[in-house]
């Protein structure tokens, strides 16, 4: 599996407002981690089954992490940095992710900057360097994933956390995962068993970060 993370928080990248409403008011954020019954309500989750059993994983109570938006598409439309999969088809998603605040954990790894410590415990939504431990973490753990046509990539980008009419500037991940394939099916299924892997990797992450 290729994966990679990259921190995007240049004046043109792109944020997300949490919780999020389209403009028409036609689309909006679906609490999935406090309300798991919703996924019915996300059309996503019940064109591709695959995304909605990620999104339940991501969201469940051991995950440190819960979902704030997402898409799915299938595709022949390949860019030439994709040629090194030698496919001619892609099923892909994004998933916008953001740190829960339904548990207490403290993630700091060796790198993260340990000064920030006591803030994260209980603001880790504020705080970079976590997100940018994460993000690392995360991906070294998917390069130790068996060789299939897939990829991954982490964007740690900025988000803007609205609570009680207050606004506060924090952080959240997007994750890009793409199947490749000779086929529509074949790409499918690789996206797929690539959706399995970012879940159970999140999943040890989880585990590892919680304070017991």
């Amino acid at each position: 599996m290729d994966a990679d993370f990259s921190i995007e928080l240049g004046r043109d990248d792109p944020v997300l407002d949490f919780p999020w409403k389209d403009p028409a008011a036609q689309l909006a954020y679906v609490d999935l981690k406090g309300h798991p019954e919703l996924i019915a309500q996300v059309e996503e989750a019940q064109e591709f089954p695959e995304l909605g059993e990620f999104l339940r994983t991501v969201n469940s109570p051991r995950s440190l992490l819960e979902s704030a938006k997402c898409d799915a598409w299938a595709t022949t439309e390949l860019s030439l940095e994709e040629d090194v999969f030698d496919a001619s088809h892609k099923c892909a998603s994004y998933v916008d992710l953001v740190f829960s605040n339904t548990a207490s954990a403290n993630i700091f790894g060796a790198g993260a900057d340990v000064a920030n410590a006591d803030a994260a415990k209980t603001d880790r939504r504020l705080c970079f360097p976590i997100h940018e431990d994460f993000a690392k973490r995360l991906t070294e753990l998917l390069r130790r994933a068996p060789e299939i046509s897939s990829s991954v990539e982490v964007c740690v980008r900025r988000c803007f956390f609205g609570d009680a009419g207050e606004t506060r500037e924090g952080f959240y991940f997007t994750v890009y995962i793409s199947g490749y394939g000779s086929d529509e099916i074949t790409a499918r299924r690789n996206w797929g068993v690539a959706l399995k892997l970012v879940a159970n990797a999140i999943g040890q992450l989880s585990l590892s970060g919680r304070c017991e």
